[in-house]
């Protein structure tokens, strides 16, 4: 079990949370009611992912690179590994595998706790990206980021079995150049004597699944796909859905054109689960004492999710949320399948997490609205959708003037991401709510709207989201552009008084719309662009972009920096000079874009501040007079 307690539920581990990694230093023993830390002699905070044995008798952990067997009773603490330093990492993983691939946990008890399974990554020849600190001292001083970009090799990444008494770690032969590929998964492969490893590779396109000798390190190859665009890695970065005793485990493949349920035998042999045009949003989980398998889906509606069910023998799946309970909907699922924790909410429909009894979905417990959620107000958006002139069909929402009056006109502000990480167009509470607006926008007589376009995750199928690939920068602005036209379209709405905003992507995409598109577009607000793709991190611009040298032109192509000089309207621009994802040097080159092109903008950097603005005493109040008085200011709110 991860983490919080032991399978002989004698034990549990009390976490320190800090710095966004599992940090445990306690350790009680519920049947002697004892308190044990763990540790003793390691750094302080410097115990991370800890583990109970599946006996409960030992926990692993990883403490300064290395990792270490701590036994409970004999209070004897054991190092598997020491070799690790700050750039060989033995256990978890460098910046951008935990950034782009979900990657943390390294590493992995075997069932019968005799071993582990672990990462170990070469990070020696990743350059550090030099950030500087200039408030926090009287001289100025740089802060390493070990930080690939696009262009720059991966970290060489192999994976090892080491007993778990101490010895040789036994090395995996997987195949390929390591540092031209990736490793985002790994597990124990239903036994204690092969491990199943996911391989992909340096363009993404590329995804093998491999089946590993513990002992010796020897590989086959069961399974292979590969896509024009890219494949993603397993969704779940822990775990692995074995069925039939681990003969077969379900897996996710597009290769259909649709995200559908696969049991996959470990000779490579496939069958069919799922059938239709639609997508499974998510695995759930494998009931097979009643042969039936939990997924997410809405074949419908991809502004909302619901729990459907399939037999394990694969057919038609059967909608198990209710029908009336129309939006968006969560599930933690027991492991017999009988119960769920279950979350739902809607735009119009306040958060309520209940229990509820599986397959039937009726509710055990009362439903319960989070404190945080109980006394806001929906902001009610009317979702909609539009066709473009592309014949491209998309949805949206859009949230009126508390005393709309038809007969005005009105301004309008659109929110975009429009890349593939993140949707805006999701029925659920929240949205239609902007949180850097002071006061009520609606009350104030603004139209807030947002489209979601191709490349978005939405549950569309493949092309809808693959469409994007070499086209960051391009196709999905052009999209958010001639939806915008339609949208403008509407007798109420003002065309002089048009504003956009995003944030990451969604400022690279505003800068993009406002230089590509200044006749639809007269005020942007742009956070914590990426305003040259060559500056951001290789596993994802290279994921959805391609390689260098082949493939420059289209970083270059779809690139905020390279339209700067056809500015025409207000440019407000934001960003954190301590932002260790999307460095400040991309707000710095566009600087120099727009004073070579001498366009005027407004600037508001933040000292010392990462990608989310957020630290520091006033910090976010001031982010949100800044972006409401700039939008004010250019876009004036009201009915004309």
């Amino acid at each position: 079990s991860v983490a919080g307690g032991a399978p002989d539920h004698r034990h549990i581990g009390a976490p320190d949370r800090r710095h966004g990694r599992r940090r445990f230093r306690l350790c009680a023993g519920l049947t002697a009611k004892t308190l044990k830390q763990l540790g003793q002699g390691r750094p302080a905070s410097s115990l991370m992912f800890a583990k109970f044995s599946p006996d409960g008798a030992r926990v692993a952990y990883v403490s300064e690179h290395n990792l270490y067997v701590e036994d409970l009773a004999a209070a004897s603490l054991r190092p598997l590994t020491t070799d690790g330093t700050i750039s060989l990492i033995n256990g978890t993983f460098d910046w951008v595998y935990e950034e782009e691939l979900e990657c943390r946990d390294g590493f992995r008890w075997s069932p019968d706790g005799q071993a582990i399974a672990y990462w170990q990554l070469d990070a020696a020849k990743t350059r550090n990206y030099l950030m500087l600190n200039t408030t926090d001292q009287l001289y100025p001083f740089t802060v390493p980021v070990e930080y690939p970009v696009v262009g720059e090799d991966p970290s060489n990444c192999r994976v090892g079995v080491v007993s778990a008494q101490g010895g040789a770690t036994t090395w995996m032969k997987v195949p390929g150049d390591a540092v031209q590929h990736y490793i985002p998964r790994m597990e124990w492969a239903a036994n204690s004597t092969e491990l199943i490893i996911q391989q992909l590779n340096r363009r993404q396109n590329e995804s093998k699944l491999l089946l590993c000798a513990a002992r010796t390190g020897e590989v086959k190859p069961i399974y292979a796909e590969t896509d024009k665009a890219w494949i993603d890695a397993k969704a779940e970065a822990v775990g692995w859905d074995w069925v039939e005793k681990g003969q077969r485990f379900v897996w996710l493949s597009e290769k259909d054109g649709w995200r559908h349920m696969y049991a996959v035998g470990r000779d490579g042999q496939e069958k069919l689960l799922t059938k239709g045009n639609y997508d499974v949003i998510s695995m759930q989980m494998v009931d097979e004492k009643n042969g039936v398998i939990y997924f997410t889906a809405s074949p419908d509606n991809a502004t909302q999710t619901y729990l459907d069910k399939v037999a394990l023998k694969g057919g038609k799946a059967e909608r198990v949320t209710p029908q009336a309970l129309a939006g968006t909907h969560g599930y933690d699922i027991s492991p017999n399948g009988q119960v769920a924790l279950h979350t739902y909410s809607s735009a119009s429909t306040a958060p309520v997490a209940d229990v509820v009894s599986l397959p039937a979905h009726k509710r055990l417990s009362d439903g319960e609205t989070p404190a945080g959620s109980r006394n806001l107000k929906p902001f009610k958006p009317e979702f909609f959708q539009v066709k473009t002139v592309d014949g491209v069909t998309m949805d949206g929402w859009l949230v009126k003037p508390t005393n709309f009056d038809p007969a005005k006109k009105y301004p309008i502000v659109f929110y975009v991401y429009g890349e593939p990480a993140s949707q805006t167009v999701v029925d659920r509470f929240g949205t239609g709510r902007n949180r850097l607006y002071t006061g009520s926008m609606a009350d104030d007589g603004y139209l807030y709207v947002s489209v979601e376009g191709r490349g978005a995750p939405a549950p569309k199928g493949r092309e809808w989201r693959k469409a994007i690939y070499h086209n960051i920068g391009q196709l999905n602005i052009r999209d958010q552009a001639m939806a915008a036209k339609e949208v403008l379209k509407r007798p109420y709405v003002d065309t002089s008084r048009v504003a956009v905003w995003g944030w990451s992507g969604g400022g690279s995409s505003t800068l993009n719309l406002l230089f590509q598109y200044p006749q639809i577009y007269k005020t942007g607000i742009s956070i914590a662009a990426v305003d040259n793709q060559l500056n951001y991190d290789n596993i994802y611009q290279e994921r959805y972009m391609g390689l260098l040298p082949d493939d420059k032109k289209y970083f270059v192509e779809g690139s905020p920096l390279n339209y700067a000089q056809n500015l025409r309207g207000n440019l407000l621009l934001v960003h954190g000079t301590g932002d260790d994802n999307v460095h400040y040097n991309n707000a710095e080159q566009m600087i120099n874009a727009l004073v070579k092109h001498n366009k005027t903008f407004q600037l508001m950097a933040y000292p010392n501040r990462s990608h989310s603005i957020s630290e520091g005493e006033g910090t976010s109040r001031h982010l949100a007079t800044t972006y409401t008085k700039f939008l004010k200011e250019h876009c004036p709110p009201g009915g004309r």
